[in-house]
């Protein structure tokens, strides 16, 4: 149990240092073409739509994914949209499992709520709040 804990703290964290890391990149991705950005903002859009449905069953963890989507389709540059939401797709993944086995289960909402408050420290420099 408490190898699967640390997995999941560590997918968290791994979400996070993506975040963080990025922020430096912002000026970079902002001399990409405009058209190069509308070809990727769909994708990116209805990738997210499509997983915003697909719930851990967790309060703590289903809010913070809800937080952290909105954050990301509305305040983050559409250059380093991609990155961010395969890291979070890699979380939602790695919580379902948790979440479908009765001995990690209650791990989560410990686990979820310590991602929320990183991400709301490092989401700032979007301009988002959690």
């Amino acid at each position: 149990m408490k190898r699967i804990t640390l997995v999941i703290l560590a997918t968290a964290f791994a979400v996070m240092l993506v975040a963080c890391s990025k922020t430096e990149n912002t000026s970079n991705s902002n001399s990409n073409s405009s058209s190069a950005g509308k070809s990727m903002a769909t994708p990116g859009t209805s990738t997210a739509s499509t997983s915003a449905s697909d719930k851990i069953g967790v309060p703590e963890c289903d809010n913070y994914i809800t937080k952290y989507e909105s954050c990301v389709r509305s305040k983050v540059p559409e250059a380093m949209r991609g990155q961010l939401e395969s890291s979070l797709k890699t979380a939602r993944e790695n919580w379902k499992k948790a979440a479908e086995n009765t001995a990690t289960r209650g791990t989560l909402a410990a686990a979820c709520k310590q991602a929320s408050d990183v991400a709301a420290a490092s989401m700032k420099a979007y301009g988002c709040s959690f």
